[in-house]
């Protein structure tokens, strides 16, 4: 095979690794091209168009030995990459990108090659988006959670903890009511997790037009719990836009009703442990540094309580 072209390294991610993960993160990033490199060479791998990467990984288009199109995913090994894996492993290509081949070791797999530039977010009538959706995440979470994978309980149990000290981050006291708000209602919830595995960010540019189906989820970040964990991507998806248009709570109300619908889940439940999902945002937020809470969460808040 003839030599290839080294990788470079997008700006954009050495600085999210930077960010995230500190000294690991810039040392991963500087042997990110021999990785490249070592990997492409092992499993025979051409590269075959333009890299593209997210916050935590790099995407190569390659082309396997028999020039059936596939794409390598580099990424920095971490519980989020192995409950990857396990979720991959467990769906097997049913509603999801399926994985081809993987290195535990180093992170990196390759996947089946999807459509990377056409989006769920490329359908412009957002009741048939939503409905696609749903109907994805509807096959996804028949699926019972296998072992090794965090649950929604004790991350649950652990989020209260940290209530507390979030509060007095917040200095507007309606905020710091809405925050306990959404804390009650998760200690409610906290001992009836659910056992389904979620894909825990299924957003409209999760999903991607493919071959073998007209859509195929990707990027999945799995544990175990209740489907009513798992709404709160697809309802945030484009929220700009629709705040921009003025009409984002009357959309996050009828794609509220599109997924419990569809998913048949109790809407009571539903609500709660979203709201357990913007309790989730918000205490990472704040942990980040932030004083209050997002626009988004606010809105998403008010379009389910107040109808």
């Amino acid at each position: 095979m003839r030599p290839l072209p080294s990788i470079e390294v997008p700006h954009p991610l050495a600085i999210s690794y930077a960010r995230a993960f500190g000294d690991e993160g810039r040392a991963w990033i500087a042997g990110l091209p021999a990785l490249a490199a070592q990997i492409l060479d092992r499993w025979e791998l051409r590269r075959d168009g333009t890299a593209r990467y997210g916050e935590a990984s790099l995407v190569l288009p390659v082309l396997r030995r028999n020039g059936t199109p596939a794409a390598l995913k580099l990424q920095l090994p971490r519980e989020e990459v192995t409950a990857a894996l396990i979720g991959l492993r467990t769906w097997n290509g049913d509603a999801t990108v399926r994985l081809l081949d993987h290195d535990p070791d180093t992170g990196s797999m390759l996947l089946e090659r999807l459509d990377a530039v056409r989006t769920l977010a490329s359908v412009e009538d957002d009741d048939v988006a939503m409905g696609i959706l749903a109907d994805l995440q509807t096959r996804l979470g028949v699926v019972p959670a296998p072992q090794g994978l965090r649950g929604l309980g004790d991350i649950a149990t652990e989020m209260l903890t940290q209530v507390p000290e979030a509060v007095t981050a917040l200095p507007d006291p309606a905020q710091r009511t809405l925050l306990l708000r959404w804390a009650a209602t998760v200690a409610e919830l906290v001992h009836e997790p659910g056992d389904r595995m979620l894909h825990w960010d299924l957003h409209y540019d999760n999903v991607l037009a493919a071959h073998r189906e007209p859509w195929l989820v990707i990027d999945p970040e799995p544990l175990a719990g209740d489907p009513g964990f798992d709404l709160w991507p697809a309802l945030n998806s484009g929220w700009d836009d629709l705040a921009a248009n003025g009409d984002a709570l009357r959309v996050v109300r009828r794609r509220f009703d599109i997924l419990t619908s569809t998913l048949a889940l109790d809407r009571a439940r539903a609500t709660g442990w979203t709201l357990g999902r913007l309790l989730q945002n918000a205490l990472w937020d704040v942990e980040d540094g932030e004083h209050a809470l997002a626009p988004s969460a606010l809105g998403i808040s008010e379009a389910l309580l107040g109808r």
